[in-house]
């Protein structure tokens, strides 16, 4: 009976059930056909054998079906994927056939896959007897190298100048962005740590990349179109947070409050970006990102996985990729770690700031761009001179979640996410509080000497605004612009893209530039700079969050973390600005199309941007002389040019609407 007894012991080891394995199986026919059986059958009666009997012949085809399984578990598992590609194939055929055109995506992430696939299995395969092949190419390739670079350095310049003087010929204003690029770059190389040791590889591959990024997204017309409708995706993606936040606090609360409007998306994103890791999707995405960088500008594996994971997880979360490998990491690749952090956003928050209608496109954009301008920058201000021990070390491994099923790692994100939302909303109530003393204060101090409107806004918008017209925004722009950076830069971007989203709205519902001396909006190219220049947690308060992070992973190197935070947080400020510098450079204005005819069949209830630009062409157009009213360019011959102007005049002040009266 002692044998038979369950105890605690038992419990916590836990406890098979014999019949689902098929040892256990086999041990129950032994027992029940041994005397335990007969014993059994003559206190049960005849009754309770058949049954018995009859259970172990029903039990008999699901164990012989498990042992086969085990026995041919890889062809069962070729079998399947081969079941579920044709599968999909007939999908893919199917949806191709029906509508071409909007299975477009489809076809373009499908060729995606399959090339990635087909890479794979070739490396596998076919890839040593290739290089191989390619070694006496290789070799001859060295050979000439030292003297071909500066041939195609050479060319790649003189290229790139020839094209930017014509391509810049319409629009020469945008060449100030090209110059606040060159002055950040000559600026950070004058805080460097040791002038003599810059890796110009690094800093020279970072820059190109960094621009031959900009130039896909910005410029070439695949590249608009990819990342607009990535952006598009996005946006449709994070409205699906609606369906939960509706249900929890209501419809009504979800609509008018911004913090159960904006702070759920956190949530969703989080729980989202947990699956993936889950998944092992990021896991690859970060190392082909990181493979990229390493090669071409010679970093250490363990600094550019982690800069490559602040694309699209934050300051304190990308260093988690490499934690082991952070104690003996060296003061310069600490340093590319700390510049990455400051120079990115995370995933989770960049939802929040698409919700404001920041745009999509320009913030993934930014966020690309920034990796290997954080790490070239971080090489030109910490060079390295210390003895990497990961230097030529051909991987890294990376660290994965603990989660034991999908569902599990939804709960972990959306539960992670907590803390996110709440330090958000609680970093939100004090900074605004506290912006909202300091100008009371400022205005106070103001008044006694009769300085009327003295603010924190305007003090910023006098001390940056040479910064502002650097980086490419217009004489008149420029002190809104520097506003913004004020903000991010002493506060959190947060606040700032929140006020750059209110420009945005104004500048869309077609309000007057002006409103007496208060600008109400910035001009597009200028909104697209400043998405750039603030997309970065390079600010004031984030110096605490770093600093706690990294110290938390590795609290033996406190001193040398503190002591290089401010140069990274001084880095990460300026990559953000070369990028909006980029922004600029690159920016292409918006065609506002044929006014006549959009004004000729517009509806003049409500007013929109075109409307105003519109609006804005026709006075520039009209003439009063004498008391008389006559029209010229486009609107001389037009018929309606009197009514568009009279309804033009409802909406916006000029001095022609004193001809119409």
């Amino acid at each position: 009976m002692e044998e038979n007894q369950i105890t605690l012991d038992n419990l916590e080891k836990g406890a098979d059930n014999p019949a689902f394995s098929s040892m256990g199986e086999e041990r129950l026919y032994e027992e029940c056909d041994g005397p335990c059986g007969e014993s059994k059958e003559e206190k049960r009666g005849e009754g309770k054998g058949r049954f018995s009997s009859y259970c172990r012949k029903a039990l008999q085809p699901a164990s012989k079906a498990k042992r086969f399984c085990k026995a041919h578990v890889k062809v069962l598992k070729r079998v399947l994927l081969g079941l579920l590609g044709v599968a999909y194939l007939c999908y893919f055929i199917a949806a191709c056939w029906l509508n071409f055109q909007r299975a477009l995506a489809l076809v373009i992430m499908t060729a995606v896959v399959v090339f990635f696939i087909c890479w794979s299995l070739f490396k596998k395969h076919c890839g040593a007897k290739v290089l191989l092949l390619l070694r006496p190419v290789w070799k001859g390739f060295q050979k000439v190298w030292p003297w071909l670079k500066w041939l195609l350095v050479v060319g790649h310049l003189g290229g790139l100048i020839t094209w930017l003087a014509l391509d810049n010929s319409r629009n020469p204003e945008q060449l100030i962005s090209l110059a606040g690029f060159c002055f950040l770059v000559l600026f950070l190389f004058a805080c460097s740590k040791h002038h003599g040791a810059v890796s110009w590889r690094a800093v020279s591959w970072g820059i190109a990349l960094e621009f031959l990024f900009g130039l896909l997204v910005l410029r070439t017309t695949p590249g608009v179109q990819a990342f607009q409708w990535l952006g598009d995706q996005i946006q449709l993606f994070l409205g699906y947070t609606t369906a939960g936040s509706s249900f929890v606090f209501g419809e009504k609360l979800t609509e008018e409050v911004f913090a159960f409007q904006t702070l759920p998306i956190v949530v969703f994103f989080s729980c989202v970006m947990s699956i993936l890791y889950y998944l092992g999707v990021m896991q690859w995405l970060i190392v082909k990102i990181s493979w990229l960088l390493q090669v071409s500008m010679g970093t250490t594996p363990t600094e550019t996985l982690s800069v490559a994971g602040n694309i699209f997880v934050g300051q304190t979360e990308a260093p988690l990729l490499i934690r082991p490998y952070l104690a003996d990491m060296t003061r310069s690749e600490i340093h590319a770690v700390m510049t990455g952090g400051f120079s990115t956003i995370a995933g989770s928050v960049m939802g929040a700031y698409i919700s404001f209608g920041i745009d999509a496109a320009s913030l993934i954009a930014a966020s690309v761009m920034a990796a290997p301008c954080a790490l070239a920058m971080s090489k030109l201000v910490y060079p390295e001179v210390e003895e990497s021990k990961f230097k030529g070390k051909a991987s890294i491994r990376l660290s994965s979640g603990e989660e034991q099923n999908i569902l599990e790692a939804a709960s972990n994100g959306a539960a992670a996410s907590v803390g996110l939302v709440a330090n958000i909303a609680a970093n939100l109530i004090a900074f605004l509080a506290v912006l909202e003393f300091i100008n009371s204060a400022l205005r106070w101090f103001g008044e006694m000497v009769d300085i009327k409107g003295l603010s924190f806004q305007v003090i910023c918008s006098y001390v940056l605004m040479p910064v502002a017209f650097l980086m490419g925004a217009d004489w008149a722009d420029s002190p809104l612009v520097a506003e913004l950076l004020g903000i991010k830069i002493f506060l959190n971007e947060f606040v700032a893209y929140q006020q750059l989203s209110t420009y945005k709205k104004n500048r869309l519902s077609g309000l007057e530039e002006w409103d007496g001396s208060r600008k109400q909006w910035i001009s597009e190219r200028a909104e697209s700079i400043t998405t750039f220049a603030l997309c970065g947690f390079a600010n004031l308060s984030s110096i605490g969050i770093m600093l706690g992070g990294l110290a938390s992973m590795v609290p033996e190197r406190k001193g040398d973390l503190a002591s290089i935070v401010l140069r990274a947080l001084l880095t990460g400020i300026c990559v953000s600005m070369l990028n909006a510098c980029l922004a600029g450079l690159l920016h292409v204005p918006t065609e506002v199309g044929d006014c006549v005819t959009f004004l000729g069949t517009a509806n003049f209830s409500s007013t929109s941007y075109t409307m105003y630009m519109c609006c804005k062409q026709l006075f520039a157009s009209s003439v009063l002389e004498n008391g008389t009213l006559s029209f010229t360019g486009a609107w001389a011959g037009a018929a309606e040019s009197m009514l568009c102007l009279t309804q033009c005049c409802g909406h916006y002040n000029h001095t022609s609407c004193a001809g119409t009266t």
